[in-house]
């Protein structure tokens, strides 16, 4: 069997949220929003709660109240038929209510996220529209004159400095430039979901570079030290779950009563306190609490 592949798309939802933390309590996302009854969907809605509200982040500046944004993988590239694919997103949110106009072009942008810059597409709507593409950020590109507000957003470009993840969203990352500072950042915000799906696509985009990091990076290595501890904790728990297993099947070969001696010698040799046994007994014995409490008092010694 061929390696599981790399789901880009969730990891890219989930990291425009971590870029856009600071405004998620004005924003609502919506990932592969339904355009219509019928199964046509766009990648991402994001609609402005406050209209008035600016967004802080540059990758935000352009947004009105509906914001459609459509992302390629790192090994994908923004095409012309990806424009008018997205295009005919929008005219059909846009077209698509209960009353005419309900909601207003004007209120409407698209944002096409890749990361490469897509050359050909950008002379395609110049020779084609006659538009102006004008570099607003490092990474950010307006496209101007045209029916919607548009953005490109090359995430190659961004700055790191400023979009950590967004801007590490792909293969071939530098274990010193780029692993390090998003660990140590991980690190505090690693019972997030959000970072947990960046991280988790990141790490398997890059797994030479991590486990290299493992051996040389302190930040690496207090990471996955923790998480290395859940796993053998967790480990622990199943083993003492299968010792109590053989412990009663045996005991059932021998009669019921043998089998609660039997689980009771189980947990002491695991080292459980009587409580814990005493919760196992009831647990497995389907016992009351009093009846469980004379057979760890006859059998616990």
């Amino acid at each position: 069997m061929g390696k599981k592949a790399l789901q880009w798309h969730p990891a890219f939802q989930a990291a425009l949220q971590v870029e856009l933390a600071q405004d998620r309590p004005f924003l609502r996302f919506y990932e592969e929003y339904n355009l219509s009854r019928k199964p046509l969907q766009m990648d991402t809605l994001i609609v402005k709660l406050e209209p008035g509200h600016a967004v802080s982040k540059s990758i935000g500046r352009i947004f009105r109240t509906y914001n459609i944004v459509e992302y390629k993988s790192p090994e994908d590239y923004i095409s012309v038929n990806d424009f008018y694919k997205v295009l005919g997103y929008v005219c059909v949110y846009q077209a698509d209510t209960r009353k005419v106009l309900e909601i207003m072009p004007e209120e409407l942008t698209i944002t096409l996220v890749g990361d490469h810059y897509p050359g050909r597409l950008v002379r395609h709507l110049k020779k084609r529209y006659g538009v102006r593409v004008r570099n607003v950020h490092k990474g950010i590109y307006y496209i101007e004159d045209f029916i919607f507000p548009v953005q490109l957003l090359v995430t190659g470009q961004l700055p790191k400095e400023e979009y950590a993840w967004l801007g590490r969203l792909r293969k071939g990352l530098d274990l010193k430039l780029d692993i390090e500072p998003l660990a140590r950042e991980y690190k505090n915000n690693k019972n997030d979901p959000l970072y947990q799906a960046v991280m988790d696509v990141i790490v398997r985009a890059n797994q030479k570079q991590y486990e290299e990091g493992r051996r040389m990076c302190e930040a690496l290595k207090e990471l996955f030290a923790d998480e290395l501890a859940e796993r053998e904790e967790i480990g622990i728990e199943k083993g003492i779950e299968k010792g109590i297993e053989k412990g009663i099947e045996k005991g059932i070969e021998k009669g019921i009563e043998k089998g609660i001696q039997a689980l009771i010698e189980t947990c002491k040799e695991l080292h459980l306190s009587p409580g814990q046994c005493l919760e196992k007994l009831v647990e497995k014995f389907q016992l009351s609490e009093a009846d469980a409490g004379v057979y760890l008092n006859t059998y616990w010694k």
